[in-house]
């Protein structure tokens, strides 16, 4: 884990989640306990409306906390209804937070290589379609990162449990003086309820 990544989870304080939320997160924390105790592949998409900003941090926030804990077997993914392109805002809060990001294709809709480590894979963030082939077909738990996309998606084809874990959306503060502010705000909360999920997890 880099150094500075890891100094941002030490910084965490679960206390910060309410019980509510954590009632919330519970379906999910279900969801992984049972493929680990099955010592089947965890794979969770996280779906948002453009698959832009929330279903990303999600998606690096879930799978840096899977490898902080040691959790094995866990691929994340993020999707959305509509394909439009990974926030710039989103790629630079990461940066900030101690990721590497690396822009591998350059477009309309680039694609960044996100780490969080030497060694393990890199993250490939863009914007897609949650069906898209880039993403798994079935066997997998649907995270709805937003209110829109949990009340458009009633059916997702191929999910095997479907939980909804919404976030406001930090687009709210674009082009204000709040913007980076209110971005790292929604990265940390992300941040802090995943490595919570993570944390609750016993490996055999």
């Amino acid at each position: 884990m880099f150094p500075k990544i890891k100094s941002t989870i030490d910084q965490v304080s679960f206390e910060t989640i309410s019980e509510e939320r954590k009632q919330v997160l519970a379906p999910l924390i279900q969801f992984i306990q049972s493929k680990v105790n099955s010592e089947l592949t965890i794979r969770l998409n996280f779906i948002c409306t453009h698959n832009s900003r929330r279903s990303h941090l999600s998606q690096v926030w879930a799978q840096t906390a899977a490898s902080f804990y040691n959790i094995k077997n866990v691929f994340c993914y993020s999707g959305g209804t509509e394909a439009t392109a990974l926030f710039p805002k989103v790629a630079k809060t990461l940066v900030n937070t101690g990721f590497e990001v690396k822009i591998i294709s350059e477009g309309d809709n680039p694609i960044y290589a996100i780490k969080y480590n030497t060694n393990d894979h890199p993250i490939i963030g863009f914007s897609k379609r949650y069906e898209d082939d880039f993403n798994p077909q079935s066997d997998f738990a649907a995270i709805l990162t937003c209110s829109q996309a949990d009340g458009g998606c009633p059916f997702i084809a191929g999910a095997e449990k479907r939980i909804p874990i919404t976030f406001d959306d930090p687009k709210a503060f674009d082009n204000t003086p709040l913007q980076t502010e209110k971005y790292l705000e929604r990265s940390t909360q992300i941040a802090t309820e995943f490595l919570y999920v993570f944390s609750q997890i016993k490996s055999l």
